[in-house]
């Protein structure tokens, strides 16, 4: 029996070993590749919206399917381009914690420090956007004002859930990218598992820092406001860390350890 998964988690080991070592060697880069995160996640935002209004003013068909296609570009430019997602980070932080590549301790640190990190990106880049005025063009913002209400509005057990559900597909998307061959494959997986949390509605703590954000500044007033920015963050961030840490990053660990066993009981 092959020891399937061994290179995946060792990868993850790695990763996690180097922002470690980030971390420690310098805690303003450290915190600008999370700033980048949020940023580059923020993008996903800005084409969710530019083609959702539209799409919603003309109460079009292809709004789920479209928003969700186009978003899965922000965990694309993050995985290619480099940066320090927490979400992500819940996925390789606690691999790296249960085989003992590093103490749960760093892991606490990467994941306060990377969640700062990307709140700061998100709020720069949703400011930025706001001011430029681009969100006035074909609906967007009142499309956003939408989603951010029904965000800021919804139950907190239902932001939770959604929370375990979103983060076990976006790190699933990580885990997949990883064991892929070939670019292309890669990119398939990734722009797949997205498309299927954004068009379900599930909720990304880091995606609702720049969108809710973006409504916020751009004054869309009502029933959006900053008490239900945090009262959608919070649950939203326990339950992607559990998604994250639990259904993907521990449950491989295990998996990989009753494999591991099974063969040395074999040999």
């Amino acid at each position: 029996m092959e020891r399937v998964y061994d290179d995946t988690l060792d990868d993850l080991g790695d990763q996690a070993e180097s922002k470690r070592g980030l971390l420690r060697a310098s805690l303003p880069a450290y915190l600008l590749g999370a700033v980048l995160a949020g940023a580059y996640v923020g993008i996903g935002s800005i084409a969710l919206a530019s083609v959702g209004g539209p799409l919603d003013r003309a109460d079009s068909p292809f709004l789920i399917p479209a928003t969700g296609a186009v978003f899965g570009i922000a965990l694309a430019v993050v995985l290619w381009a480099g940066s320090e997602l927490f979400t992500g980070n819940n996925l390789i932080f606690t691999v790296a914690a249960l085989r003992r590549r590093v103490r749960w301790r760093d892991t606490a640190a990467i994941w306060f420090w990377s969640y700062l990190g990307n709140l700061a990106g998100s709020l720069a880049l949703a400011a930025l956007v706001v001011w430029s005025g681009v969100l006035s063009v074909g609906g967007s913002d009142e499309y956003l004002a939408s989603l951010a209400s029904d965000k800021m509005n919804d139950p907190v057990l239902e932001l939770f859930l959604r929370g375990i559900v979103c983060n076990w597909l976006v790190c699933l998307a990580i885990w997949t990218s990883l064991r892929a061959k070939g670019d292309a494959a890669k990119l398939v997986f990734v722009f797949g598992l997205i498309l299927v949390f954004v068009a379900a509605g599930m909720e990304h703590s880091v995606a609702n820092m720049s969108m809710l954000t973006m409504a916020l500044f751009d004054g869309a007033g009502g029933d959006v406001t900053w008490g239900g920015f945090v009262h959608n963050l919070v649950p939203v961030t326990l339950g992607n860390v559990i998604g994250g840490a639990v259904f993907v990053g521990g449950a491989y660990v295990l998996v990989a350890r009753a494999r591991d066993t099974a063969v040395t009981e074999k040999n």
